[in-house]
């Protein structure tokens, strides 16, 4: 990661944060800091999501170690979904992107624009 100053992405790190930063992990984990869900709740949460995508989101966490499920002894068996202690440390570095974003969204529009802009008359 960091050494001596210099900034490097080993593959470890790139995977992780492509797992946990995903458009339907950061959706899971919103909802999880939230409260338990089963798995419709989170479905119903985040309606865009395919059943394929949030069971395969679910598990990518769970193997992660920031989220784990629970087998609920009820009839029919269910199985809810909460969040660790160490998905909870995610929430400030999370949250800390966001506000980064929000602040220079009116830059990033602007440079789009302009890329826009070129790029069509290049073509």
């Amino acid at each position: 990661m960091d050494t001596d100053g210099e900034l490097r992405i080993d593959a470890p790190h790139r995977e992780l944060l492509d797992q946990v930063l995903d458009k339907w992990s950061l959706g899971v984990l919103n909802e999880l800091c939230e409260r338990p869900s089963r798995f419709n709740e989170l479905r119903r949460a985040i309606p865009a999501v395919t059943q394929k995508s949030l069971t395969a989101t679910l598990r990518r966490l769970e193997r992660n170690g920031v989220i784990e499920r629970e087998v609920v002894s009820t009839r029919p068996v269910a199985i809810r979904y909460r969040i660790t202690p160490l998905g909870k440390t995610l929430r400030e570095p999370i949250d800390v992107l966001l506000a980064w974003a929000s602040e220079h969204m009116p830059t990033i529009e602007r440079a789009r624009d302009a890329f826009d802009t070129r790029e069509e008359t290049t073509f």
